[in-house]
């Protein structure tokens, strides 16, 4: 019964509205650097979830939560103008913690790097301890079997 098509076509344009409103009509001082990443709705088209990322440090999030709750009458009336929707959704903004997630992951690749590097430099200029190739050939078996040194199976 539910049209996802139809929510994920809404939420892309709710994004937009809400990124235009904010960049165009929100005149908060508290908000800061703010950039609209994501937006979902329900299946009902009743409930829309904005995520949202802040440049800058917790004082200047808190700040821009903040500018965010205040504006959102402004926003929720221009989406339901925008859209055209029977029933404007209620919208509620949440900080997205992709970019934090982005970091640590970085940070963890470049100490499996700083990691995979110490141990190059470790190997550099050490042989095998059983030679180059430490595998037996099938030609090697081949002459062993014909020394007669090879054991039966019994």
């Amino acid at each position: 019964m539910t049209d996802t098509a139809r929510a994920r076509k809404l939420a892309d344009r709710i994004r937009v509205v809400v990124a235009e409103t904010l960049q165009r009509r929100i005149k908060d001082p508290r908000l800061g650097y703010v950039t609209i990443t994501d937006t979902r709705v329900t299946g009902d088209l009743r409930e829309a979830t904005v995520f949202y990322t802040v440049y800058g440090d917790d004082e200047e999030r808190a700040a821009s939560a903040a500018a965010l709750e205040s504006a959102k009458g402004v926003l929720r009336s221009e989406v339901g103008r925008q859209t055209g929707v029977r029933f404007t959704p209620t919208l509620a903004f949440v900080l997205d913690a992709v970019p934090d997630n982005a970091r640590t992951i970085d940070d963890l690749l470049a100490k499996a790097r700083a990691a995979d590097e110490q141990v190059r430099e470790t190997a550099a200029g050490k042989d095998y301890a059983a030679g180059a190739d430490p595998y037996r050939k099938p030609a090697e078996d081949d002459d062993t079997e014909a020394d007669g040194d090879a054991s039966d199976d019994a």
